[in-house]
Formats: C-alpha cells, sequence, structure tokens
C-alpha cells in the first residue's frame, strides 16, 4: 500500500464520484479508478459500492476512511518537519565557548540574534577549552565553537570566523609592585613570574605576543586551563596574569587590573564544520556572516 493509494482512496470518498474525484487529483479517470481497484485487491475486498449515479461506502471503506485521513496527515507532518529541519526552523544547536567569548559579549550577541530569527530551534551551551572545542567539532558533539584563536590549526573539515578583536590587559595581587602603575609594558614583564591561560601547547602562543619580554620565560610561566583559576592564582599573589582585556569584568578580592601595552590580544573566533548538514547548524553559521531577521510568524 502506497500513500498515494490512500489519497485516492479519500478522494472518492469524500466525492462519492470518481470524476469529481479524479479532477480534483488531477489525474484520468481510468488511472483513479486502476488505483482504488488495486487498493482493493490488497484489502480483499470491495471499499466501495458503485451505482450508475453514486458511489457509496461499503462498511470496509467506512472503517478504512478515518485510518486513511490519519495516515496522509501523519505523513504530511512528517514531511512538513523534514523541511522545517532542512531549512533550519527546527532543530537543535549545540555550542561550545570559552570565557573570553562570554566576556567580549560575542556569543551573547550571537545568541540574541539567532533565537530571534529561528526561535523553535533548541540552542544548548557548554564551556570547554579550545582544543577540547575542536575534537569535539571532530566528533560530533559540537556543532559551533568559540574561542580564542591561540595558534589553532583547525585543518580543512573546519572553518574559522572572526568574531572579535581583543586586547590585553595584566591582572595581579593589589600589593604587587606593578599595581601602582597606571599601565604595564611588557618590557616591564622581564624576569617575572607570567601566570597564562592555555590548553595544552597553546601557551607558546601567549608568550610569543609578548616579545622579547618572554625570553626565558619559559621556566617562570604557570600555565592554568581556567580564566578563574588564573585570576586566583594572580589575586594570591603568585604572579602577573596576563589576559584578555575583558575579563576585567570579573571582580575578585585583591585583584587589580593595569592595561598592558605593547602586546595584541588573542582574536575571538568561532569554529564549525566545514561540510555541515544540519539544516539549524547552517541556519546559525549564516546568521554570523549575514543579516539574521526573525521570522514572520503565519497569519
Amino acid at each position: 500500500m502506497e500513500l498515494r493509494h490512500l489519497r485516492y482512496f479519500v478522494a472518492v470518498a469524500e466525492e462519492r464520484h470518481f470524476g469529481r474525484a479524479a479532477a480534483r487529483l488531477h489525474v484520468t479517470q481510468s488511472t483513479l479508478s486502476a488505483q482504488v481497484q488495486g487498493l482493493e485487491r490488497e484489502v480483499g475486498g470491495p471499499l466501495f459500492a458503485r451505482t450508475s449515479r453514486r458511489v457509496e461506502l461499503t462498511e470496509a471503506g467506512e472503517l478504512l476512511l478515518p485510518e486513511a485521513r490519519r495516515v496522509l496527515a501523519q505523513a504530511g507532518r512528517a514531511l512538513h518537519v523534514a523541511r522545517q529541519s532542512v531549512t533550519g526552523e527546527i532543530g537543535t544547536v549545540r555550542i561550545g565557548f570559552s570565557g573570553v567569548a562570554v566576556l567580549h559579549g560575542v556569543l551573547a550577541a550571537d545568541l540574541h540574534r539567532f533565537r530571534a530569527a529561528h526561535p523553535r530551534v533548541e540552542v544548548t551551551v557548554a564551556e570547554l577549552p579550545p582544543t577540547a572545542q575542536l575534537q569535539a567539532l571532530r566528533d560530533g558533539t559540537l556543532d559551533i565553537g568559540y574561542c580564542p584563536d591561540l595558534g589553532l590549526r583547525p585543518g580543512d573539515d573546519l572553518e574559522m570566523t572572526l568574531r572579535a578583536r581583543t586586547t590585553l590587559s595584566v591582572a595581579l595581587r593589589h600589593d604587587h609592585e606593578l599595581a601602582t602603575a597606571g599601565a604595564v609594558t611588557t618590557s616591564r614583564l622581564a624576569e617575572r613570574d607570567l601566570i597564562v591561560f592555555a590548553a595544552r601547547e597553546e601557551d607558546e602562543t601567549v608568550l610569543a605576543r609578548l616579545g622579547p619580554a618572554a625570553t626565558g620565560h619559559r621556566a617562570r610561566v604557570q600555565v592554568v586551563s581556567g580564566t578563574l583559576g588564573v585570576l586566583a592564582l594572580a589575586a594570591a599573589g603568585a604572579g602577573v596574569a596576563v589576559v584578555p582585556a575583558v575579563t576585567e569584568r570579573i571582580a575578585l578580592p585583591d585583584l587589580v587590573y593595569r592595561p598592558l601595552l605593547g602586546a595584541d590580544g588573542p582574536d575571538v573566533v568561532s569554529v564549525s564544520r566545514a561540510e555541515e548538514l544540519s539544516g539549524s547548524v547552517k541556519a546559525f553559521v549564516n546568521c554570523l556572516s549575514a543579516p539574521c531577521r526573525p521570522r514572520s510568524e503565519p497569519g
């Protein structure tokens, strides 16, 4: 039994006339009759009692009619849901992020724009280090990543999109000798204990941004994989933390921030799969590079 058999049967049952049903379906009457006869053979008996003037449903036809309507309606809903998924109107987007994306405001801004345009898409977020985001994207457990570009090499299977530029600051204990400075230059960090956020090897990239001040520092750098951990050590006097300037939005007891001059901060990027199949994820990626307007609700 195929859906078209049920569709033809319902049309005849509602019209009570093969000619009118054929015109409604835009098929020839002979085609319609043949399809109904095929359905009757599959059922094992007549569905219609045919007279010269009318077509009436048999008992089997009366019982089949509501079931056929239900099947056709469910098939229509299934097709509608599939189309909505392809166009990104429904579905799920799983986002991983590093703290800097939240502090900068770029993640919240992108989420707000996307939710306004696609209110029925479910969005989930989870904090993950940059390298873990890349792995999760490749594993298929994450759809979009937001992180600082700390020398990431995503490869041909992943794409990066610039979301924001950042500058650097230093975070240090309030009684540190550099705390009285209005700003700190990279040269003043020479030979000081440094604290940097890093995941695996990215600490080398952070130090490279400090230029000559990083020379000989490798043995005096404490690497921490979480923003709050970096700030906690700085507040405890363990060293000078080099952080994105937007980190200053986090206030901790005994911790002060000063601008860092002479070094650029890492870019904030979004990372996604190059060959994405999900309609909702493609809609999110498109929102990052083009105006993302709210959908008008049907009247």
